[in-house]
């Protein structure tokens, strides 16, 4: 039997998926899994063993099934398909269109499907192993793991990430040219990433930084594969709400996230919580604003250089490389508050 994931989305949804993924490997011992999502991701998560094979989608477009794969052999109609995209109606309908023996997924009436109940207050993560967990497939935060905690390599470098695909997470590119020059002065081997299309910003921050050979920038340069490894043996990843960050929790690697509209209880890092830093200046409670508009998020506008920079020399510090813990979205370490910093606000909720 194949089992069809739809997961058609960006590098940070993919990896908030994969512990769900790996519910349904465990729920569906034996069958061959094929994952609904753009190219590079799951040929990615293909080659990790994390699935079997891609079927190439992107977004809520209609699915090629019965679908030729890799190899040639043409998967059936009929087949088992799981709804790890949204909460439907359209993605269900996707789903719905391929004829599947059964579909696994939330509930939603418009769809005529019934289901586990959405719940908007829950962590990306948790929520979709919810789902795979209601039909066997057992799975857990721990999952999401890629990697061993600690390279064989071991860890070198500091990358920072400035880009982010929305404005809204887009922390402006003179603070980040700050908090390079900062890490640069303190010894640190700086590497700026980002895609082809952040290329620009990257050399906006590499000319403000005026770090010299301290600071070098590979934006525009890296696969996805490459990333990764830049990512599994780097000491620290400085970024914001964006895919990269994922990156970081599945390598345990030590990372200082920038949040902004979408509060980290809803997307921050759920494992070896001493290695990372959320910084945040929301207010807990308060539902999340929309992460693609235009226009820098309040929230994020408020987060002060030096807050940053605490930030990074904490996560590079405090702990052992054998501690870590596997946590729920509450409570995180802080970095220590320079002097007239504001308060970050609590992890979790209130």
């Amino acid at each position: 039997m194949t089992v069809l994931v739809l997961r058609a989305l960006g590098l940070g949804d993919a990896l908030t998926g994969v512990a769900a993924l790996r519910g349904v490997r465990r729920a569906w011992p034996g069958h061959r899994v094929v994952l609904a999502a753009p190219q590079p991701l799951g040929q990615w998560l293909t080659d990790l063993g994390v699935v079997d094979t891609v079927l190439p989608a992107r977004g809520l477009t209609r699915l090629p099934w019965p679908w030729a794969g890799p190899g040639g052999a043409q998967d059936a109609p009929g087949c088992l398909a799981v709804n790890l995209h949204g909460r439907g109606p359209e993605s269900h309908r996707v789903l719905q269109a391929t004829r599947p023996d059964a579909l696994i997924a939330f509930d939603n009436i418009e769809a005529g499907h019934i289901g586990p109940d959405w719940d908007e207050t829950e962590h990306e993560v948790l929520r979709w192993c919810r789902l795979v967990r209601s039909v066997g497939g057992n799975c857990k935060p721990d999952d999401l793991r890629l990697g061993p905690e600690d390279p064989p390599g071991g860890r070198s470098h500091v990358l920072v990430h400035p880009g982010a695909a929305a404005a809204a997470r887009r922390w402006p590119a003179s603070r980040w040219a700050a908090v390079v020059a900062a890490l640069a002065a303190r010894d640190h081997d700086v590497v700026l990433t980002g895609s082809e299309a952040e290329r620009a910003l990257c050399h906006r921050v590499l000319l403000e930084a005026d770090a010299g050979d301290a600071v070098r920038d590979v934006s525009g340069q890296l696969s996805l594969p490459a990333l990764a490894e830049r990512v599994a043996t780097a000491r620290l990843l400085v970024s914001g709400d964006t895919g990269v960050a994922h990156l970081a929790t599945a390598y345990g690697t030590p990372s200082v996230t920038l949040f902004g509209p979408t509060p980290p209880a809803l997307w921050g890092p759920l494992i070896d919580r001493a290695r990372h830093v959320v910084v945040w200046h929301g207010e807990p409670g308060a539902p999340p604003r929309d992460p693609n508009a235009s226009r820098l998020d309040p929230a994020l506008a408020q987060v002060p250089v030096d807050e940053v920079v605490a930030g990074c020399e904490s996560a590079l510090t405090q702990l052992p490389a054998n501690e870590s813990e596997t946590t729920t979205p509450s409570g995180p370490s802080r970095p220590p508050r320079p002097p007239g910093a504001p308060i970050p606000a609590p992890f979790g909720p209130g």
